[in-house]
């Protein structure tokens, strides 16, 4: 798999609707797949020409073609010259580091969604890729930044005859293919609230010497989750409000039922932030009480040894006229003194409740 990443600055200085890729280009291939049905037919192939596609868009049933992986500029160009898209909406195809948004080009509707995942190792976090999906009378494009099968289950219901969405217009499966990617969210909330147990339950014993790490990370993640939640609220909120023909008075009841989800993920979303953050204070205060502890030992034993420091200081001046010194028990005295100053310091500290 090859890695290339162009920033906004390649598109500094060209004209709206130029076809640039920004963002990261995970691999150099991509596969189309056409899937045209109605409510008696269901056809499933890989189309490598684009031309091909006009045979189906003349029929009656729903044509769904679905990119994985980012199509090469020509490519593009010509699926947007058979659907009739707009300069722009190719352009923010190309774009993959945008925020959620839905846009009203009359013909068709454009939605753009941030699709998320964990990754299989957890040094690499919370992975994302962009989704598009425009959706007109009879027809759907869908575009999967990466080459992973988000919508198999969708094809699996298309395949049931008696399924709803083989006797729906194109708006329901939009709708299907939006709430695939919500619903995807709850199971990475669900794997979030299992990693926040874990915190727990180690913030309770001994925490680690990665506790700091594994909970920040947690953390990005959370913040990474919000800066999508909550446009993407929006956007499911501006399809709830659109005058548009191609959404049926049915097919909107399913969107509003869309926002009911993310609004369930966004509360739970908060209510995790907030666990997060009394978790981290409460490792921060054990932390702080731990040091208080440690300096309340070392701050015991260097203030017991200042008034001995101070005795055997004065019998070390060496003065020749010391009557101390001349005594038999003058060396076992002292340290009868020493031993009694210490003890009577810890009897002192000890009913004062310093120690």
């Amino acid at each position: 798999m090859t890695r290339t990443k162009k920033s906004r600055s390649a598109k500094v200085g060209l004209p709206p609707g130029s076809l640039v890729q920004v963002g990261e280009k995970l691999t150099d291939m991509f596969n189309i797949f056409l899937v045209y049905y109605d409510e008696e037919s269901l056809q499933e192939m890989e189309i490598r020409k684009i031309a091909g596609c006009s045979t189906f868009l003349r029929k009656t049933g729903v044509t769904w073609i679905h990119v994985q992986g980012m199509p090469e500029i020509p490519v593009l160009e010509e699926l947007g010259l058979h659907f009739g898209l707009h300069p722009l909406t190719l352009e923010d195809i190309l774009n993959t580091d945008q925020r959620p948004k839905t846009e009203d080009y009359g013909d068709y509707l454009f939605i753009v969604l941030k699709m998320f995942y964990n990754a299989g190792s957890s040094r690499e976090g919370l992975q994302s890729e962009q989704i598009s999906i425009l959706f007109g009378s009879n027809f759907v494009l869908s575009f999967e930044e990466k080459e992973t099968d988000t919508f198999e289950a969708i094809r699996e219901r298309l395949r049931s005859v008696n399924g709803r969405l083989r006797k729906s217009a194109a708006d329901y499966l939009a709708h299907a293919l939006v709430d695939a990617v919500v619903d995807h969210y709850f199971l990475i909330l669900e794997h979030m609230g299992e990693r926040i147990e874990q915190l727990e339950e180690e913030l309770v014993t001994t925490p680690s010497a990665g506790f700091l790490n594994a909970l920040q990370g947690l953390k990005k993640e959370m913040i990474l989750l919000r800066k999508s939640l909550w446009p993407l609220r929006e956007m499911i909120t501006s399809l709830e409000r659109s005058e548009s023909p191609l959404i049926s008075k049915s097919s909107m009841l399913y969107f509003r039922d869309i926002y009911d989800h993310t609004i369930h993920i966004i509360d739970t979303l908060e209510t995790y932030r907030d666990m997060l953050s009394g978790i981290l204070d409460i490792y921060l205060s054990s932390i702080s009480n731990r040091m208080n502890e440690i300096m309340k030992v070392l701050t015991v034993i260097a203030t017991l040894f200042m008034p001995l420091t101070f005795i055997a200081g004065i019998y070390g001046m060496n003065f020749k006229y010391m009557p101390e010194l001349e005594w038999r028990w003058g060396y076992a005295m002292v340290w009868v003194f020493l031993l009694a100053t210490a003890a009577g310091m810890l009897l002192y500290f000890r009913k004062r409740n310093w120690w």
